[in-house]
């Protein structure tokens, strides 16, 4: 029986939200509180994905009354409106996870000039970005972190070895359409989507100053995203130009100095594919010195919907209360 904190989900009945609450509802130390809905009060969360099981009623959030039965929350609300429910769970003394972007930039303009005016500007200094494999320490004992982006998680971790000697970088991805979310998936036409592949959000893409942001660049990156025919996994393809040309052995030196150690990150041979790490945690990264142009090359595979969503929100909250960092990510 699970005799740690209970955890709320907020926002549970969308893709990131529902599957948060499976994974909370499966770990063998945090406990399953609450899991609550805008617009499914009443329904049960296994009717809504019954490949989750999670039997539990979605209800109408009551900070009044769930806060103070929890010690921690996932809320999976949209940007904007994540913002004020945080900073309520925050001043009732609840440590948060917020799978929206209201916490991700550290610069309140730069967030206002890509989203909308910031709800709760003074939790900002308190945030941590919640990518384990640049900021554990800073994840250690957090009381709110800002779960990133899904292209920002592979793109990151795809570059952070070069940090710092990137003189330009093109970011090529790819991602399944439930990385839109589930009211935009459900307008989405199959015939829209199967054999087809679209770019969009082509030089003004949300995830781009996030990218930015960990990113240590001498330019802005250039990211485009593309829709394609999958429900769930994204691929980046990440040509960077360096500030000397790497060789094969010196590119994959950086990458095993970097992520020899991590748990959730696997360094392959072939460049990946979203098969092979799909419902999974792990990122999948394989590096090519390319003679030719002198450019490094990286290919960086996740789940969009697992490490680059709710696996690594329940990640970050076990770094949060002291949790083995893989605790219940792996079975």
């Amino acid at each position: 029986m699970a005799d740690g904190p209970k955890v709320l989900v907020a926002g549970a009945s969308g893709f990131a939200g529902a599957l948060a609450a499976r994974l909370v509802d499966r770990h063998p130390w945090f406990a399953l509180g609450p899991v609550t809905s805008r617009s499914d009060v009443g329904t049960r969360l296994d009717a809504l994905y019954p490949h989750h099981r999670v039997t539990r009623e979605l209800e109408e959030l009551d900070l009044d009354r769930h806060a103070a039965d929890v010690g921690a929350a996932i809320v999976a609300y949209p940007h904007g409106a994540s913002a004020p429910v945080v900073r309520e769970l925050r001043e009732r003394g609840v440590k948060v996870v917020d799978l929206s972007a209201d916490f991700r930039l550290k610069d309140q303009a730069v967030y206002e000039q890509w989203y909308v005016e910031h709800p709760a500007p003074e939790l900002l200094p308190e945030a941590v970005y919640g990518l384990p494999e640049l900021h554990r320490e800073e994840l250690r004992g957090a009381s709110l972190v800002a779960c990133p982006g899904c292209f920002p998680t592979a793109a990151i971790l795809a570059l952070a070895p070069l940090s710092g000697r990137i003189e330009d970088v093109v970011i090529d991805a790819k991602t399944g359409i439930s990385g839109a979310g589930r009211a935009a998936t459900a307008r989405t036409h199959f015939v829209s989507v199967d054999e087809n592949v679209t770019p969009y959000g082509v030089g003004h893409h949300r995830h781009m100053p996030e990218i930015d942001q960990e990113v240590d660049a001498q330019r802005p990156v250039t990211f485009t995203p593309h829709l394609v025919p999958l429900d769930q996994g994204e691929l980046v393809s990440c040509y960077a130009i360096t500030d000397e040309a790497l060789s094969q052995d010196e590119l994959r030196g950086l990458y095993e100095a970097r992520y020899g150690g991590e748990r959730f990150v696997e360094l392959v041979d072939r460049p990946p594919g979203v098969r092979q790490v799909r419902e999974t945690n792990f990122c999948a990264i394989q590096v090519h010195a390319d003679p030719r142009t002198g450019k490094a090359m990286v290919f960086a595979a996740i789940d969009n919907l697992w490490k680059g969503t709710a696996s690594q929100a329940l990640q970050c909250l076990n770094l949060m209360f002291g949790r083995p960092e893989d605790e219940g990510l792996l079975g």
